[in-house]
């Protein structure tokens, strides 16, 4: 199934301002490298995305019209080391701003290497997006780089690390090269634009979700997400070892 066949590019947007009137929009989102142009690629059945020559350059959120108010939004990449803090920080702002305050946004889609998941970034993605209460869809990318006994392995771990970090997150092997996974995740994606999930049409979404925040995480009223690659620039996810002293 292509799910995306027949979307075509409307503009990008360096604010929420900019953003068109929505009946109802599915973003994208990932870490820099994870695979997310060709993940949307495959889902459309042709090149969709915008491809920076540099990753992590792309500042801006673009759009893609599916007809009748309805969009997918390819979100800009987040946790490239090399983008300088004067270039990352604006579009830490529009990201974050994003996702907390706009009001179509049905649900995430959130591409992750299945050779580096859950990395220190994407949780603090995922934290930041809990609150609103909205669905998230976990493609673990380039699920062929492993063998189908270790993918599975991979995907269990990550399954049960999400349950607890953000129930509900529903979580599948993904592999654009050899086309898995493209009917489990348009399933999953269209369900989120169901008409019976959809709002009236022409809604700008600039409302901001009121909701508690989490211990250790950014007040709801501020719109920036910050990003920041490790030091050691590693993508492992694993967690720091406690110190025996």
């Amino acid at each position: 199934m292509a799910f995306l066949r027949g979307a075509a590019f409307l503009k990008s947007v360096a604010s929420l301002e900019q953003a068109p009137a929505s009946a109802g929009e599915i973003a994208f989102a990932g870490r820099s490298n994870s695979g997310k142009s060709s993940a949307i690629k495959a889902l459309s059945g042709r090149k969709l995305a915008m491809v920076s020559r540099t990753p992590g350059r792309t500042r801006l959120i673009n759009y893609y019209a599916l007809g009748a108010e309805r969009f997918i939004v390819d979100l800009p990449g987040y946790g490239y080391a090399r983008v300088p803090t004067a270039v990352r920080a604006p579009w830490e702002e529009l990201l974050g701003g994003y996702l907390r305050t706009r009001a179509p946004l049905r649900g995430l889609a959130v591409v992750m290497d299945v050779r580096h998941p859950v990395t220190e970034l994407d949780r603090r993605l995922l934290l930041w997006f809990r609150p609103t209460g909205k669905p998230v869809h976990v493609l673990l990318t380039k699920a062929d780089k492993l063998s189908r006994e270790a993918a599975v392995q991979t995907l269990r771990r990550v399954q049960s690390e999400l349950a607890e970090l953000v129930p509900g997150t529903s979580v599948q092997l993904f592999s654009s090269l050899k086309k898995t996974g493209l009917d489990e995740a348009a399933a999953v994606l269209l369900a989120w634009l169901a008409p019976d999930q959809m709002k009236t049409p022409g809604g700008t979404g600039g409302l901001e979700i009121k909701a508690p925040g989490l211990k250790g995480e950014i007040s709801p009223g501020q719109n920036a997400l910050r990003f920041k690659a490790p030091r050691s620039g590693r993508r492992s996810g694993r967690r720091p070892k406690p110190s025996t002293a």
